[in-house]
């Protein structure tokens, strides 16, 4: 990270400088790390610039010129999530700063840090990678700005975008730059997108505005390679319709076992993104977890906290990957659908390496999961199936009758895992999902009587099946099974434990009828969210093309016949629908009042256990001014915000890429 340490080290020069918008952690959370430590493994000389002044051309000269290439990320989050709430408000922290910190990222990280790496060193090239990279890989739909933009490969004027988890393209393209190859050769290296000015003779386009018809053309088409011909930046950029029909056409060629090559043009020139690439093979899961980490912050930062690492530095990765395909979330577009493990022993020697080498370690291991708590070796039964599906989720509507949902090896693993000495607990942090759950309820049972420490999370996400069948999410029956097997366990262990429940507001096919009736399902059951989540649409989601474009691109997308989808825009409408979710607030009465009346719902309003808000309000709040109690008295024996499951924040859920 200094001159002082290259001197140290006898370098003269880096071969790869990485530029991150996160503080460096030396730890296979951060992706930055394992890239790092991957490069060195195979050889080369790294070198990191954390956090540099974008501003100043100068902070990207720290290191001197890398002999190879700059490799560019905006760091563990899109740059515009970390920075902006779902109401476009400023954020005042970063998790991923020293002290929390916020405002040490630009806006934009991966285009600002691209284009100052240019200015401080103009002929060499820059190689983007990392979550914002690989969301904005495409022409996509741009929250903050309200508008359709280009890839971020265009827009930042680097020579290559690597996307998803790029192990095995970041290695390739490091050794063929080093033997002096031009990324125009590069077209064959799976999770990769640059810039052509035609496309190469040889390849037959397949057009994508039906998508459907594409696949008969693909069939007819077998013995020859075929490159997906999708709308053009200007196309989607113009026609909302037809930004949906894209989506439709990303999320539908992102199996690795089938996906072709995808190619859409910008202007004169044609942006060719590769298939995805294919998923690490356990051994080679185990290599890049047993890399040599030195598994904390780097020295530099002396003793400052940096929230992050502070969540993670007891916690275990078993997985990567999640074949939910929730349609809002991003984690099955970086990391795919197909689950990638490690060994129970490559596990067991990490949880040994905490206990013996992480300051602060007392016994408890804080986590042991991935995306989800329980996918571990969960895979599709038939690998000809697998390689030929083209479904977005193997969950929804229902279970796959070909996925095998045996949870024994996970058993075993949380068995082997609690048993090393030295370690007390091992909790179970990460999201469970439940559908999944309840095909094993010794699972459940093994989970409440070892690994659940009060709460657990869950994320049902809402009760109506409109928004739910937008989100590719299980109805709430699946969340009613699961509640009594946790709760027969949790009697049976003679523990008295929690659900904690998370909901999304303000979805694309939510109404308000919708948050109004999940408002009722809270209150019945007894739940108050302490924090709740307003739909935040992420670049590239399926949820995202849905609220830009109000069509559905879960079905076919054609002129005429495209399902609509309700979208919820305005500021004032995803107030309320946040409001239903926090209906104990009093700050929110008076909108709910007159939201209930409009809806021709009064019966809600009223001061009985069965009413959704009261007729009185408490002095000071709801108007900013205060409505005293002139509306009526506080009913007898209600406690708001006292009774039923009151969450801590610190048993809220870790950020989600969402």
């Amino acid at each position: 990270m200094s001159r002082d340490e290259m001197d140290a080290l006898g370098w003269d020069a880096c071969d790869i400088i990485l530029v991150t918008g996160d503080a460096y952690i030396d730890h296979p959370s951060f992706g930055m790390a394992i890239i790092g430590r991957l490069l060195e493994a195979q050889g080369f000389r790294v070198g990191i610039i954390s956090q540099p002044d974008w501003q100043n051309p100068d902070a990207f000269k720290a290191l001197g010129q890398p002999v190879l290439y700059f490799g560019v990320t905006g760091g563990n989050m899109d740059s515009m999530v970390n920075r902006y709430t779902s109401d476009k408000r400023l954020r005042h922290n970063d998790s991923y700063t020293p002290g929390g910190e916020g405002g040490k990222r630009p806006d934009r990280s991966v285009i600002v840090y691209a284009q100052r790496c240019r200015e401080a060193y103009n002929d060499t090239p820059i190689v983007l990678g990392g979550i914002e990279a690989s969301l904005r890989r495409i022409a996509h739909f741009d929250y903050w700005s309200d508008k359709v933009r280009r890839s971020v490969l265009v827009d930042s004027k680097a020579d290559i975008l690597i996307y998803g988890n790029a192990e095995r393209a970041v290695v390739e393209v490091s050794h063929r730059l080093a033997k002096g190859a031009s990324f125009a050769s590069m077209d064959d290296i799976r999770g990769v997108a640059l810039v052509k000015s035609a496309v190469p003779d040889g390849w037959t386009e397949l057009h994508g505005d039906d998508i459907e018809a594409s696949d008969e053309g693909a069939r007819a088409s077998a013995n020859t390679q075929s490159v997906i011909r999708m709308p053009s930046f200007e196309q989607v950029d113009s026609d909302p319709e037809t930004y949906a029909r894209a989506s439709r056409i990303l999320h539908r060629e992102s199996n690795p076992g089938n996906a072709r090559p995808l190619v859409q043009k910008h202007g004169d020139r044609e942006l060719w993104a590769t298939p995805p690439p294919i998923p690490l093979t356990t051994p080679e899961m185990d290599g890049v977890y047993d890399l040599p980490y030195a598994r904390g912050p780097h020295p530099s930062y002396g003793d400052a906290k940096i929230p992050a690492w502070e969540m993670i530095r007891f916690s275990i990765t078993t997985m990567r990957g999640c074949f939910g395909g929730c349609s809002f979330c991003s984690i099955t577009e970086h990391e795919g659908r197909i689950i990638q493990n490690r060994s129970e022993d490559s596990i067991i020697r990490e949880i040994e390496t905490v206990r013996d080498k992480t300051k602060g370690f007392t016994g408890i291991i804080s986590d042991i999961g991935g995306p989800t708590a329980n996918m571990y070796r969960l895979a599709c039964k038939d690998k000809k199936i697998e390689a030929a599906c083209r479904k977005p989720s193997c969950v929804f509507p229902d279970v796959c009758p070909n996925l095998n949902t045996d949870h024994k090896p996970l058993i075993e693993l949380y068995r082997r895992a609690r048993a090393v000495p030295g370690v007390k607990k091992v909790m179970v942090a990460s999201g469970v999902r439940y559908d999944l759950a309840v095909k094993s309820p010794d699972y459940i049972k093994e989970l409440v009587t070892h690994h659940v420490g009060g709460y657990l999370k869950i994320a049902p996400e809402h009760t109506e099946a409109g928004p739910l069948s937008k989100m590719m999410k299980p109805g709430i029956g699946a969340y009613d099974r699961f509640k009594q097997l946790f709760d027969k366990a949790t009697k049976e262990a003679g523990k008295k434990y929690f659900l904690i429940p998370y909901f999304i507001a303000a979805h694309p096919g939510t109404t308000d009828e919708d948050m109004m009736n999940l408002a009722v399902w809270l209150k019945k059951n007894g739940y108050r969210a302490d924090q709740v989540q307003t739909f935040l649409p992420s670049p590239m989601a399926l949820s995202t093309a849905m609220y830009h474009s109000g069509k559905n691109p879960l079905r076919a997308v054609r002129k005429g016949v495209s399902e609509e989808v309700t979208t919820v825009k305005g500021l004032r409408q995803r107030r309320l629908h946040k409001a239903f979710l926090r209906y104990h607030d009093a700050e929110n009465w008076p909108m709910l009042r007159d939201a209930l009346k409009n809806m021709g719902r009064a019966d809600l309003i009223g001061n009985g256990k069965h009413h959704l808000v009261p007729t009185w309000q408490p002095k000071g709040t709801g108007d900013k001014g205060g409505e005293g109690m002139r509306m009526g008295k506080k009913h007898k024996g209600q406690k708001f915000l006292t009774k039923g499951i009151h969450a801590p924040k610190a048993l809220m859920p870790k950020s989600r890429a969402r």
